[in-house]
């Protein structure tokens, strides 16, 4: 089937494709060989090298590091949903007295690095807005206040830019059918624009849900106490936190990276559950008019799935 964007490849381009795929696959397959060939060669994939490892005790101060990244990126995500959506509606307003604003508020916390923003904080709403992270056990509570904030602003402003796109992604003609009956723009944009965008931005939407949450490691420059701080404290203290050796510096990080990567791996699989089950319901959906445009008797469903037309 064609798409609208690019026309499905030939026999030939498929064959290109898998080629290439192949090469990737065993270019990737190699780096990743030649590390684990250097690491070991280093003596960094030894048994005593990840004793410390086995302890009960410090999987439970990383699982609380982890909650505490966890509880950082979540609050962001959902303040950025917010302030996205808010500046996409002034973005794609009539009027002018929104539109600007929100276009130059966009355009400015897309510029400013993260880290910046988040060091900015930590001097200026950092301190006032530090009742947030005390309010659910932050450590300390500045540090989380600019960081949460500072993650708002830039992830809000990125997605604000995706919401607009996907708006204006929908087929103009739905937007003008439904002016033609008399809605108004509030009214189109929430029953009809929406609902079909969401659908469109879901993947965009969760990739940047995963930068925001590998971008919650930027606490740790400014001293919150996430993951990855308590990391550095793992390779640095040693003793100081539990009774067994001092791990290496690479055997912490790979830990880290490790526990990042399956994290985002499950809010990925989350995006494509929640795709899928998108997918089904507009496919349900859709049926009734299907069976009325061609003329044919909605089938009813039984209940294995299954059924027969009502006599």
């Amino acid at each position: 089937m064609t798409s609208v964007l690019y026309d499905n490849p030939g026999p030939a381009a498929r064959r290109r494709i898998r080629f290439w795929t192949a090469v990737s696959i065993v270019a990737l397959a190699a780096v990743v060989a030649f590390v684990i060939w250097q690491v070991a060669r280093k003596g960094q994939l030894s048994a005593a090298m990840w004793s410390p490892f086995v302890d009960s005790g410090l999987w439970r101060q990383l699982f609380e590091s982890l909650f505490a990244t966890i509880k950082a990126a979540l609050l962001s995500i959902v303040l950025a949903l917010v302030l996205g959506a808010i500046l996409a509606t002034g973005r794609l307003s009539d009027r002018g007295w929104l539109r600007w604003p929100a276009f130059v508020v966009i355009e400015f916390f897309r510029a400013v690095p993260l880290l910046l923003l988040i060091l900015f904080g930590l001097f200026t709403w950092g301190p006032p807005l530090s009742f947030i992270g005390t309010a659910i056990g932050a450590t300390p509570p500045d540090a989380f206040a600019a960081l949460v904030v500072g993650l708002t602003l830039y992830n809000g402003s990125v997605l604000a830019e995706v919401f607009r796109a996907g708006i204006n992604a929908v087929p103009r003609g739905q937007s003008e059918a439904a002016y033609a009956i008399g809605m108004r723009k509030t009214a189109v944009m929430r029953m009809i624009l929406a609902p079909q965008a969401i659908r469109m931005m879901l993947p965009a939407i969760v990739a940047q849900c995963v930068v925001a949450l590998k971008d919650s490691a930027l606490g740790f420059i400014v001293g919150y106490q996430e993951l990855l701080s308590f990391g550095k404290r793992i390779y640095q203290g040693g003793a100081d936190i539990w009774e067994l050796p001092q791990p290496p510096v690479v055997t912490t990080l790979i830990v880290v990276v490790a526990i990042y990567i399956v994290i985002n791996l499950l809010l990925s699989w989350l995006a494509s559950w929640l795709e899928r089950r998108m997918s089904r319901s507009r496919k349900l959906a859709a049926a009734p008019l299907t069976a009325m445009q061609t003329g044919e008797e909605p089938v009813a469903a039984g209940p294995l799935g299954g059924g027969e037309a009502p006599k």
